[in-house]
């Protein structure tokens, strides 16, 4: 969804508004967007059952699509999201690039017998 910034969406109080709509009944991930420019977007993601994200690549580069679709960029745009930025680019051969830095945000250890039995497996 374009609007015409970020950073004030409310998105704690909005976000869960969008993804429980009647419209979505399996819910719905939404990503609000701001043009700063024809080559920089700004992006910010509510993701079903986990709220707002840090970023997330399929709706970065959806949001590029859009973007040129609707006439707001050009095919090639940086997109600033909370968690860095991303290099999204739609070329000529119908194919969408990302390019960006990946980090590890959380890590665990998971105990199967623990959640077999918890679970009744």
């Amino acid at each position: 969804m374009f609007v015409p910034e970020v950073e004030s969406l409310g998105l704690d109080r909005i976000g869960p508004r969008f993804e429980r709509h009647r419209f979505f009944p399996k819910r719905v991930n939404t990503e609000f967007v701001a043009v700063r420019s024809r080559h920089e977007l700004d992006l910010r993601v509510w993701e079903r059952g986990s709220g707002e994200t840090l970023a997330c690549g399929t709706g970065a580069c959806a949001a590029l699509v859009a973007g040129v679709l609707t006439d707001r960029t050009d095919r090639r745009v940086t997109i600033h999201l909370r968690g860095g930025d991303l290099q999204i680019e739609w070329r000529a051969d119908d194919h969408v690039y990302m390019t960006g830095a990946a980090a590890e945000v959380f890590s665990a250890e998971l105990d199967l017998d623990l959640l077999y039995a918890a679970t009744g497996a």
